[in-house]
């Protein structure tokens, strides 16, 4: 035997000029590499075949799709050795399991012990999905499921779709999806579900094992393992639509690849063709509207905060235990009215690190109806006013050395510390855009705002002329000074010192900011019509790369436009805005309320300088989980697991083994 290998070794070596042209290269390594392994004692250094067979179900008991079972065990039987995979998440058994089954691997075997009570006349079905692989180089199974009958008949039909987060339409990994045959909307709050799913990182899921007749289907984070919506901070998903199933059968093509460039061949493959396949559901998560106080917190010795679960607008109420609450706050509420700062006006309160109180506020009772709660509260400063005196003096004393070595010197010093200036932030870049204005933000409450000593000025030819402006509070903190911008004309934003003082009675500086407005040709423009949208009210949203909101246009008649749009990439994504308040809102279980519906415009949107882009938009015209560009998605779907196809590469590495020692030449 050995003698006729090496007669086929010279006779392969000696004809490699015209094998190599007459075959693929990794054809003829394969071959050199079958001849030099056929000959490799156990133990060869060049290592052997690996494992790309997947195991196989070779026994069951009972057996599969087995009627009349009344055994809550559930025993099969493989090829070969095999182990499960985080079975926990990814076997899914219907009908739902109120007590977790028991699922565990030993040698060729997987075992499920159900400790439910069996229910009579349904069918079971354990999806491992892709948890079962072999022992030693991980092979997959496969998608597999398991069923049996507790009646006579095997329950066959599966119904599919999708579950994305109604918001931007992310899909939704791990989300429960079931079904129900009690179409009462309290049948969701009251009963577990019938049959069950898992969605997978596309946010598919597939429900097997479905019996003739109506369903609605429903998504649920189920928090509490109870398969039915019973807590309000569950995202949920839920629609009207009746699910009738059915089957038909049909073909798909099966491409059969000879490497990983080319197609062997394409086979079109018969097989059941279950539906609906397309069922589509957008998962949101109720807004939390009851009302208590989360936590009061003193960070900094000039102000603390109340924490609240949902906003009002009733302000609490204190009364100082320790102090006097007279006049003593600036109130800072957040817009939503959930979070409130109260400023100490008085140093005194300041310096004190522990404040009394007694506060009244509305708080929700077991029903959701607010009622008047009053809590003493005891807020303490972070760092105490010792340790804060400390760091002061510390400051002071580096302060006065850097004096006494400039009075040494010779040069100027100062006898008294400066007190430190307002900080006020001005966000005005070199360039403008025409639509947008100077923000000036304050880190203090303020108690002076002098528009006298703020100045606006614009040069035409060489010189500089007031121009005309607006200057108005936009928050609590927060300024808005407004222009008549005109394309290519430079600015120049003066404020004299002291034009902004804060309630400790700290002064900002002079300041100087000189700007100038982008030229028009610099800019492009979008001009989308957006199809079966006329009349109704439309938030659509101009998004860069991270999804971040560039630009937002409101409008009833179908169009949106778009100006001074600087060059780049942009993506487009709409909601129907049914209340018109100009925000997205989640839907509403109890008030049978579905969330505002979103769609994203398809395919990135390229802007260049003085381009005019005019474009129209079905929005409809695509399913949900298509809509959303892939450059945009956070979620990216987790590769398919696979048999590994790593023995075309053992093999060309044994042939070019063999053929460098056989020919001398390094390949």
């Amino acid at each position: 035997m050995k003698e006729f290998h090496k007669l086929i070794y010279r006779i392969a070596t000696s004809r490699l000029a015209f094998i190599s042209k007459a075959f693929p290269l990794s054809v003829y390594l394969i071959f050199l590499a079958f001849m030099s392994y056929s000959c490799a004692r156990m133990g060869s250094p060049d290592g052997g075949w690996y494992d790309e067979t997947p195991p196989r179900v070779v026994g069951a008991s009972p057996a599969d799709k087995a009627t009349g079972v009344n055994t809550r065990k559930v025993k099969i039987q493989f090829n070969e050795f095999v182990k499960i995979e985080n079975p926990t998440e990814k076997v899914v058994i219907s009908p739902p399991q109120m007590e977790a089954p028991e699922i565990k691997s030993g040698g060729k075997s997987i075992e499920v012990t159900l400790k439910d009570t069996l229910m009579p006349n349904i069918t079971y079905t354990i999806d491992f999905s892709d948890a079962i692989t072999d022992n030693n180089e991980g092979n997959p199974l496969g998608n597999y499921t398991y069923s049996f009958s507790t009646g006579e008949v095997i329950d066959t039909f599966e119904v599919s779709g999708y579950v994305l987060d109604a918001k931007d339409l992310e899909p939704v990994k791990g989300i429960l999806v079931g079904l129900y045959s009690n179409m009462a909307d309290s049948a969701f709050r009251t009963q577990p579900m019938l049959r069950v799913s898992n969605t997978d990182s596309r946010g598919f899921f597939v429900i097997k094992g479905v019996a003739p007749g109506e369903y609605r289907a429903y998504a649920l984070k189920d928090a509490d393992g109870d398969y039915k919506y019973s807590q309000k901070s569950e995202m949920i998903a839920f629609n009207h639509d009746i699910i009738i199933p059915s089957s038909k059968p049909d073909t798909r093509q099966d491409t059969i690849w000879r490497d990983s460039l080319h197609i062997e061949n394409i086979l079109q493959v018969p097989y059941t063709h279950f539906l609906p396949d397309d069922i589509m559901l957008r998962a949101f998560t109720v807004p939390q509207t009851d009302r208590y106080l989360l936590k009061a917190e003193r960070k900094e010795p000039d102000r603390f905060t109340f924490y609240f679960t949902y906003g009002n607008e009733s302000l609490p109420e204190i009364r100082g235990l320790n102090f006097n609450e007279r006049d003593a706050f600036f109130v800072d509420a957040s817009a939503k009215g959930d979070t409130i700062t109260y400023w100490l006006r008085d140093t005194a309160l300041v310096n004190q690190d522990t404040l009394h109180m007694e506060v009244s506020y509305l708080q929700s009772d077991s029903v959701g109806m607010l009622f008047t709660k009053v809590d003493t509260l005891e807020v303490l400063a972070k760092v105490p006013y010792a340790k804060r005196l400390k760091l002061k003096n510390k400051d002071l004393e580096e302060w006065q050395k850097k004096q006494d070595k400039l009075k040494k010197k010779g040069e100027p010093y100062d006898s008294i510390m400066p007190v430190e200036p307002l900080k006020m932030t001005i966000s005005a870049p070199g360039k403008l855009d025409p639509d947008r204005n100077i923000l000036i933000r304050s880190p203090y409450p303020l108690q002076v705002v002098d528009t006298s000593k703020i100045h606006l000025y614009t040069k035409i030819d060489t010189l500089w002329y007031a121009a005309r402006h607006v200057f108005k509070q936009t928050g609590n903190m927060e300024y808005t000074l407004m222009g008549e911008w005109r394309p290519l004309q430079q600015y120049s934003l003066e404020i004299d010192s002291a034009a902004f003082v804060d309630i400790f009675g700290h002064a900002s500086k002079a300041s100087k900011s000189g700007f100038a407005i982008k030229s028009n040709d610099e800019y492009s423009s979008i001009l989308m019509t957006i199809q079966d949208m006329q009349g109704k009210h439309i938030v659509v949203e101009l998004l860069d790369s991270k999804e971040k909101i560039v630009k937002t246009v409101s409008t009833t008649s179908g169009t949106a436009e778009f100006f001074y749009v600087n060059p780049g990439n942009y993506y487009m994504r709409m909601f129907v805005d049914r209340n018109a308040n100009g925000e997205w809102d989640p839907g509403d279980f109890d008030a049978d309320q579905q969330p505002e519906e979103v769609y994203y415009y398809f395919d990135a949107i390229e802007c260049k300088a003085k381009w005019d882009l005019v474009l129209t938009w079905n929005a409809t015209i695509r399913p949900l989980n298509t809509q959303k560009p892939a450059a945009l998605v956070k979620a990216k779907a987790e590769k398919k697991k696979t048999v590994k196809s790593r023995n075309l590469e053992r093999a060309k590495e044994l042939g070019i083994k063999y053929v460098e020692k056989a020919t001398g030449v390094k390949l």
